[in-house]
């Protein structure tokens, strides 16, 4: 396999170069593995992992419209140790970008939970909340949704975070919510920022770093956010200032023209070096001191029109038109599904917080966990050997309306499912 992917690279940019996209960007910028080398390698972990998932990018395809990125979503880089229990698992992901992006002159698109965009090398880009949203009506914070008051993933997250400020959420999918700063020399803060990915409208994102005129000139300077803090003591139909300070959720922060670099979008219309033609760019953003500042990477909204094609699980694509491909090597094309094996859970979603399913006969204990969207296991119950047949309920009284995911060890195998909790307790 390590020949074969070296020839797939050269294939690669022999067609690129038959028909005049050699210079395009949103082909040549991923980080391609050509020798076979390995991801989820953590050798701060006890104990230490040395992961066997294909790394990176596994191969690029293009039609005329778009291009094709497959990837297992592990980036090469050592990864972890977290202070979570949700690991990188091969995703078999299909990223779709387009090679005509255009700006949404309509109602912006907003960003959504999972991944908005990849990196170049393959993880996800996801946007700056965490799942957890303010329930005004009822006064409490739920789970596994968007609302008015969004959770801010860095406050909230961000010790769980690695030392490249990413982590794994319940599906195994690694990810970064901040400046991912094992992608690109975030340090070189004399230089434009290199592309480090692609958002799903198809537009380039950046790193920190650029021109401070869009036209190309000037010295190179930080991008600053145009978001601003409030400085409000009440937020109108979420939780009060001493139940959650400043900076909590994403929706503290206000867009105020010409407090920063950038748009609403969290980027401009500006040359860099690899578009001397001008294109319109997200950038990552950071304080002064290289902390991460709201909203990270794009903004809530999309500035372009975001195509159908990576909708599969947290974002992936799952389908890629052969016959207009000019290049296709062997792809993945179906979205890593999480495999329950022979356990059924019923009803879900999930009514009376009792969680049922049913399961074949175990020759060893058996562990039952439930657990959110930060990686935090909620519940937990050991049924020994012996104690179950076929049928098993477990209580989950404290739980809010949302998505969770249940995680069932038995026979020395693990399998988990999506679970969701209804309304109506």
């Amino acid at each position: 396999m390590k020949n074969l992917k070296s020839i797939k690279l050269g294939l690669a940019s022999l067609l690129l170069s038959s028909v005049g996209m050699s210079q395009s960007p949103a082909v040549t910028a991923w980080v391609i593995n050509t020798d076979n080398t390995t991801g989820y390698n953590c050798s701060g972990c006890a104990p230490a992992v040395y992961g066997s998932i294909d790394a990176d990018i596994q191969s690029i395809d293009y039609t005329a419209t778009d291009v094709y990125v497959t990837t297992e979503g592990v980036p090469s880089y050592d990864v972890g140790p977290w202070s979570n229990p949700n690991v990188p698992e091969a995703q078999g992901r299909v990223w779709k970008i387009t090679l005509n992006p255009a700006e949404n002159t309509g109602n912006a698109k907003a960003t959504s939970l999972g991944s908005l965009g990849a990196f170049i090398n393959g993880i996800g880009v996801y946007n700056p909340m965490d799942g957890y949203y303010w329930d005004d009506a009822n006064n409490v914070m739920k789970a596994g949704g968007v609302g008015t008051w969004n959770r801010n993933a860095y406050v909230y997250e961000a010790q769980s975070f690695d030392a490249c400020l990413g982590h794994s959420d319940g599906s195994g999918s690694y990810h970064n919510h901040v400046n991912p700063k094992c992608v690109y020399d975030y340090t070189a803060t004399t230089v434009h920022s290199p592309i480090i990915g692609y958002a799903f409208d198809g537009f380039p994102i950046y790193g920190a770093f650029a021109y401070t005129g869009t036209d190309g000139t000037g010295a190179i300077k930080r991008m600053k956010s145009s978001y601003k803090l409030t400085t409000s003591s009440t937020r109108s139909g979420g939780p009060t200032m001493s139940q959650y300070t400043a900076g909590d959720f994403c929706e503290d922060y206000e867009y105020t023209i010409g407090y920063g670099d950038l748009d609403e979008h969290n980027g401009r219309y500006c040359e860099t070096p690899e578009y001397p033609n001008g294109i319109y760019a997200y950038f990552v953003t950071t304080e002064d001191n290289g902390d991460p500042y709201y909203p990270f990477v794009v903004g809530p909204t999309y500035y372009g029109t975001v195509q159908n094609g990576n909708a599969g699980p947290q974002g992936g694509s799952n389908t890629i038109p052969g016959s207009a491909v000019n290049y296709v090597p062997n792809i993945t094309s179906v979205p890593k599904e999480i495999n329950l094996g022979e356990i059924n859970v019923y009803p879900n979603p999930v009514i009376d917080q009792l969680v049922k399913f049913e399961v074949a006969n175990i020759s060893t204990d058996m562990i039952v966990e439930i657990i959110d969207y930060q990686g935090r296991t909620l519940v937990y119950k050991t049924f020994p050997k012996g104690s179950v047949v076929n049928k098993v309920q477990v209580e989950a009284p404290y739980l809010n309306t949302g998505v969770y995911w249940l995680s069932v060890t038995v026979n020395g195998s693990k399998s988990v499912q999506k679970i969701v909790f209804n309304d109506g307790f």
